[in-house]
């Protein structure tokens, strides 16, 4: 197995609250990733006393190790389980009510000599690459149904956080894994797979700078760093085109995972 992992903050004094692994089973057959974007509460305002990065830290975590370990298990009820000890840890302290409760998109895969499993919730995309260099991007498009105008109102978001006929996250209620968007590939069918948060992926779904075809070949040539760095240069391009009105985020967390099983 090859792996390549990048992950960079969207601002350097502030913590990354993306988190990444890439994990093989002590047995050596087989190997599982783990891919998360924690969510920014607006103005720290969650009804909680962690930060981001302290939930993700601990939910991926859970994820790693569910994941290499317990085969019987499905990703949904991993990541189901996962989204109950990392509530359980901090259930005492925090208000796990409020609707923006630490959270997180998340990207799955487990692969053995027989079959790659996925699991993706919100944002965050997988991208499956076969022998003959077909990409498929797995993704939950939930999200990018809600109208732009929606998005920007906070009141209006909170209202389809985690709620029937908007989009949903890894919070604190377990039941949302059943939302997530699953599947099964013949291992025989996947040569490479790549993980990326949205601000890595804002390279095809912000920028338009290719598809997701083009962004696996940047990927396999250039690496995670080298599309991270690709979509820096885009957005301080755009900023500086801007001038005084730039866009309300000019770089995110960026993270970026690919491997050949």
């Amino acid at each position: 197995m090859h792996s390549e992992l990048v992950t960079v903050p969207g601002l350097p004094e502030r913590p990354n609250e993306d988190w990444a692994a890439v994990a093989l089973p002590a047995s050596g057959r087989g190997g599982t990733v783990v891919l998360l974007d924690g969510v920014t509460p607006p103005r720290g305002d969650d009804g909680c006393v962690h930060s981001v990065p302290w939930f993700t830290a601990r939910l991926g975590g859970a994820l790693t190790e569910l994941s290499g370990s317990r085969r019987d298990m499905t990703l949904a009820d991993i990541l189901a389980e996962a989204i109950r000890r990392t509530a359980d840890a901090h259930r005492g302290t925090c208000d796990l009510s409020h609707v923006r409760t630490p959270q997180a998109t998340a990207v799955l895969v487990r692969w053995d000599e027989e079959a790659v499993e996925h699991l993706v919730l919100s944002d965050s995309a997988l991208l499956l690459e076969s022998p003959d260099a077909r990409v498929t991007a797995v993704l939950d498009d939930r999200l990018d149904r809600v109208p732009r105008e929606v998005l920007r109102s906070l009141e209006a978001t909170d209202r389809l956080r985690n709620a029937e006929g908007g989009f949903f996250t890894a919070a604190a209620d377990p039941s949302v894994a059943a939302r997530a968007v699953t599947g099964t590939t013949p291992r025989a069918d996947v040569r490479a797979l790549a993980a990326l948060t949205d601000g890595a992926s804002r390279w095809v779904e912000l920028f338009a700078a290719g598809d997701w075809a083009d962004c696996f070949g940047v990927l396999r040539k250039e690496g995670p760093r080298g599309l991270v760095e690709r979509v820096r240069a885009l957005e301080d391009a755009e900023a500086e085109e801007r001038g005084q009105a730039p866009r309300w985020k000019r770089h995110d967390d960026a993270t970026a995972v690919f491997v050949e099983p």
